[in-house]
């Protein structure tokens, strides 16, 4: 099922761990629209790049995001987050330019830069917060786009 031109329904909800596990990562209909708004601004990211995104997480189910210890308030559960690289671009200029842009999102944080990393973007349900973050090894959370 395609959400957008260029991102399916597969591609954001497969999971290894719900495979290994057993577990039900299919979406309640709520996520599933969430989901279509994540794959329109992942559609934006696209075009603001020229190249494909890569999505490494989507949409966890909540007893897939409890199985990997992800945050109980995450917005993976509802739908509303993806992880993301593009090939050939790394994390941290991928984050930048996201933030530089005029696409809207509620958090954008950019995710262990030390280690290879990803960039997370959460939409909202409400008004977005337009949050930058940057998450280090050791560090935790730290305001602001490295």
């Amino acid at each position: 099922m395609n959400l957008s031109k260029h991102f399916t329904l597969a591609e954001l909800t497969i999971s290894q761990e719900a495979a290994r596990r057993g577990i039900d990562n299919t979406p309640s209909p709520t996520a599933l629209a969430n989901l279509k708004r994540v794959a329109a601004v992942l559609e934006e990211v696209r075009a603001l790049f020229g190249m494909p995104i890569v999505v490494s997480s989507g949409y966890r189910s909540p007893e897939l995001n409890a199985a990997i210890g992800g945050s109980r308030t995450s917005a993976h559960v509802l739908g509303l987050a993806a992880d993301i690289n593009c090939p050939g671009i790394t994390p941290t200029v991928l984050a930048r330019k996201i933030r530089d842009s005029r696409i809207i999102f509620d958090q954008l944080i950019l995710e262990y830069p030390d280690r290879g990393g990803w960039v997370h973007i959460g939409l909202s349900e409400k008004s977005p917060r337009e949050q930058l973050f940057t998450k280090r090894s050791g560090t935790g959370y730290m305001p602001g786009i490295a």
